[in-house]
């Protein structure tokens, strides 16, 4: 599908790559938005990515959306597929029942017992695919086919900070508690979201995940020095 153009107001352009959700689609999205990022061009506010456009925030006193529809056009040049160097993050779960609220649920429902579950998910290695619904929230795929599930019937009105969900093909940690409707497995002792950080949100679109399983007690610990700037997610550059 070529790539569309469209209107956000006088303040923003999206550009529309097609209407499925994959990480061929994906890469797409964050390769012009790299491109745009490198640019520098005139006027241009912020990029934001989501699974298949970029929004492209503007200031209409330093640029038209016309003149930044030709730049934007003449970057989309060249926009492949081709892989890029991304971060790897390794995030400490724990999938022990008072942080997985919905394991039990969520095995009944597959037909696997809760280790099964556990290892499905903590051996796949995701792909964020974009941040929304709260600030530094991940948008994490693709879920193995028998993890796949739809939302829950009654969502919470409460989810706590750092709990690990799914829903759909998609997973998902919750940076501060909101409400939510995805089934909760497991939670995370780190920090996703810091307003004070030159890096406020810890996971960005392009970047890798994988759940490595720690006890309630290793959380505790790693949420204690998390909380006094004593720990560091662990990470390494990959392919994307």
């Amino acid at each position: 599908m070529e790539a569309r153009f469209l209107c956000a107001g006088d303040t923003a352009l999206v550009v529309e790559f097609g209407d499925v959700i994959d990480r061929a689609m994906s890469e797409r999205v964050l390769q012009l938005g790299a491109r745009v990022r490198a640019g520098g061009l005139e006027g241009v506010v912020e990029v934001m990515p989501t699974f298949r456009s970029l929004m492209v925030h503007y200031d209409p006193v330093s640029t038209s959306g016309e003149k930044l529809s030709a730049q934007l056009r003449a970057l989309l040049d060249g926009v492949t597929t081709e892989k890029q160097s991304v971060k790897l993050w390794r995030i400490p779960a724990c999938y022990e029942e008072a942080h997985a609220p919905d394991l039990a649920d969520v095995a009944q429902q597959t037909g696997m017992d809760r280790d099964e579950v556990v290892r499905l998910h903590s051996r796949t290695q995701f792909h964020v695919y974009m941040v929304g619904f709260v600030p530094g929230y991940p948008y994490m795929g693709d879920l193995p086919p028998a993890l796949v599930l739809p939302r829950r019937a009654n969502p919470r009105i409460r989810v706590p900070a750092g709990s690990i969900a799914i829903a759909t093909t998609m997973t998902a940690i919750y940076p501060l508690e909101s409400p939510g409707g995805w089934h909760l497995i497991g939670a995370t002792p780190v920090r996703l979201f810091d307003a004070a950080s030159d890096r406020p949100a810890l996971l960005q679109p392009g970047d890798k995940v994988r759940f490595e399983p720690v006890s309630a007690a290793e959380f505790d610990a790693i949420r204690a020095a998390s909380e006094a700037g004593d720990y560091q997610v662990p990470y390494e550059e990959a392919e994307a």
